[in-house]
């Protein structure tokens, strides 16, 4: 896939806020700090449309971006900025599991992993909350670049091992690398693939995993 285009559309503080759409949407979300707005800003190739900060949690809002005036790439708030309530969700928004749960056009969601850590007790409990809603998602590891390839995979590895814990069925990976410009093209098959395979009504999109 080329991306031909890449704008900004909207913020919403909720789901009712939303754009009101018939574009398919493709949502990107991981703990503070993980690289979330670098690997967007990958993806599209701009180099400032996804905001990046120093701060973790700068994001705050559901943001969307209209890619190639097709479909909607969505930066979800990172669910490690602020404590919302532990139960069922885990350190995340509210408004962000409305989102997940409810949002018609959503296709499936990115969510990315620091490859760097040890398994992260927050991100677990995100994904198994996800599992129990039966949310599909893609695994997504970023910073691999930091490490080298056989510390990658053990570290992967270890992850998806933890993950057993959660979720009997393994979930599909992919590795990532801002800096190096690293899994473009294999999230963006990804996403290509949906699009491709999409027969439904406006709004009713295959799962991408």
């Amino acid at each position: 896939m080329k991306i031909r285009t890449a704008t900004f559309e909207a913020s919403a503080p909720d789901l009712a806020s939303c754009p009101t759409s018939d574009r398919l949407e493709f949502a990107f979300i991981g703990r503070s700090n993980v690289g979330k707005s670098s690997i967007i800003n990958m993806l599209t190739g701009q180099k400032d449309l996804a905001k990046v900060s120093g701060t973790p949690g700068k994001t705050r809002l559901i943001n969307f971006f209209t890619i190639n005036n097709t479909w909607s790439l969505v930066d979800l708030p990172g669910y490690g900025y602020a404590k919302v309530g532990r139960k069922d969700r885990s350190k995340f928004s509210a408004f962000v599991a409305d989102y997940l749960q409810n949002r018609p056009n959503l296709v499936g969601t990115f969510v990315l992993i620091d490859s760097r850590l040890p398994p992260q007790k927050m991100d677990l409990e995100f994904l198994s909350w996800m599992v129990g809603c039966g949310l599909p998602f893609v695994l997504l590891f970023t910073k691999t670049d930091k490490l080298s390839d056989s510390a990658a995979k053990k570290s992967i590895e270890t992850f998806v091992s933890q993950m057993q814990e959660v979720s009997e069925e393994a979930p599909e990976i992919l590795t990532s690398s801002s800096k190096l410009g690293e899994g473009r093209s294999e999230i963006l098959g990804l996403i290509a693939e949906a699009l491709a395979e999409d027969t439904l009504a406006p709004g009713e999109g295959e799962s991408i995993a």
